[in-house]
């Protein structure tokens, strides 16, 4: 977990004032990488017992805004945060448990970020989503002798 000294200063450069829901909810968001809100306000209640929902709203809110967070919503999904920011990283989402990971650029220094066609855009970020199956999952996945057809184990 981080060091509350870190995230003190952490909040001080992005030039927000040190709280106690804003020091709870960074370091929830940096213990549980990719997480939706509801998860986020159990952490942070584990460390802050009586913060309330609002505030852990505005305090992600506010903390993505000044650039701590960054906040994904792959298609189909709730809003999840992380704390990886910064670079240009992608993320693989597994159609079946829902698990997320960073994947780093391909080949070189942010290479996507380089359209065929700009269209007169200043791009700055691109947003690549992977989609599979996980390792766990796939070897959970075993051949239904009914139908030769993948089936979860034990469902």
């Amino acid at each position: 977990m981080l060091e509350l000294v870190d995230v003190q200063n952490m909040l001080r450069e992005a030039g927000l004032r040190v709280t106690r829901p804003r020091v709870a909810v960074l370091r929830a968001v940096h213990s549980h990488p990719h997480a939706q809100t509801d998860s986020i306000i159990g952490a942070t209640r584990a460390e802050l017992p009586d913060v309330s929902h609002q505030a852990v709203y505005d305090t992600l809110h506010r903390l993505t805004t000044v650039g701590l967070l960054r906040c994904i919503q792959p298609a189909g999904s709730l809003a999840r945060y992380e704390a990886r920011i910064g670079d240009n990283h992608h993320h693989a989402i597994c159609r079946t448990c829902g698990a997320i990971i960073d994947v780093d650029c391909a080949v070189g220094e942010a290479p996507c970020l380089i359209p065929s066609d700009d269209h007169g855009f200043v791009i700055d970020a691109a947003e690549v989503v992977y989609w599979g199956t996980c390792p766990d999952c796939s070897s959970a996945n075993v051949t239904d002798p009914d139908n030769n057809r993948p089936s979860m184990e034990g469902s």
